[in-house]
């Protein structure tokens, strides 16, 4: 009887873990948010998840109507919106849109991240400190 108790209690516990939680983030990229601001008709959106058991965020950036190709792309903090830090994360092969990825974020990183303390660049050859930008948010 005691070992039918424990087992209904073990199957419980399993029953109630569930699934990891994704936390789901998103970015609206511009020019008007670039420091210093740029003009340009380039706009793009990103969907951003963060895994916080597996440390992993995978992201799809969309852009359209940038001066040129972009040169490259990343995840910049930290830094609120109106300021600028480095690079923290890479987005690789950003040359066309969609841009998919993922990557495995250190606890800092991923605190940054979730502080709202990240932010999207999209460079291009006119514009190589950045043509849009837009603050990671929940």
């Amino acid at each position: 009887m005691n070992k039918t108790v424990i087992a209904v209690f073990a199957l419980g516990a399993v029953a109630f873990a569930g699934p990891a939680y994704a936390e789901k983030l998103k970015a609206t990229l511009d020019g008007k948010s670039e420091v210093p601001a740029t003009t340009t008709s380039g706009t793009g959106t990103a969907d951003l998840n963060y895994d916080a058991a597996s440390k992993k965020l995978s992201w799809t950036v969309t852009y359209s109507g940038l001066s040129g190709p972009a040169t490259a792309a990343h995840f910049h903090g930290p830094a609120e919106a109106g300021k600028n830090a480095g690079v923290a994360v890479a987005i690789p092969n950003a040359a066309s849109s969609p841009v998919k990825g993922e990557a495995t974020l250190t606890d800092a990183q991923a605190a940054d991240l979730l502080g709202g303390k990240y932010y999207i660049n999209i460079h291009t050859a006119a514009n190589p400190g950045g043509e849009i930008r837009g603050q990671v948010t929940k």
